[in-house]
């Protein structure tokens, strides 16, 4: 479970390197189940709704040219995408009606043992094990109340 554990820490890692500009997160309550980890990050940058549409299109790209496949996609006024990785890991992405974005990876059935906390150091306040705030940090970008297409 350690071992899926990291795995999991890495997809988030490597999804979160992918958004530029960089948003602020904090860890999100990791569980385990009988033989399953999940690791939760969540964004504490506010996502406009005109930009969304781009957040999500990057997450989509990278996952992508990491051969992740597409399991499914919510259009709805919480959007949302879910996938797999080639090693049977799945992820999410769900923006909350307030402009939160919420990961999620969740490991195949691996052997049980020991989990440690994720390492990775968040950007901005860890909130880790306590109740997690609506996003606070604008950004000049992923917060702009424009949709991409209308910039010039």
């Amino acid at each position: 479970m350690q071992e899926a554990a990291v795995r999991a820490d890495e997809i988030l890692d490597g999804t979160f390197a992918a958004i530029k500009p960089p948003v602020h997160w904090t860890h999100g309550q990791s569980t385990e189940g009988g033989c399953d980890v999940q690791r939760r990050r969540a964004v504490m940058t506010v996502i406009s709704k005109e930009r969304r549409g781009s957040f999500l299109g990057v997450i989509e790209r990278y996952w992508e040219s990491r051969d992740y496949k597409q399991l499914s996609v919510n259009n709805s006024d919480i959007p949302a995408m879910y996938y797999r990785t080639p090693d049977g890991f799945n992820v999410r992405v769900l923006v909350g009606s307030n402009g939160q974005a919420f990961f999620e990876v969740a490991t195949p059935c691996v052997d049980p043992s020991e989990v440690f906390p994720p390492k990775a150091e968040t950007v901005g306040p860890n909130y880790a094990g306590k109740k997690i705030p609506f996003p606070d940090v604008r950004s000049d970008f992923w917060s702009a109340n424009s949709s991409l297409s209308s910039r010039t």
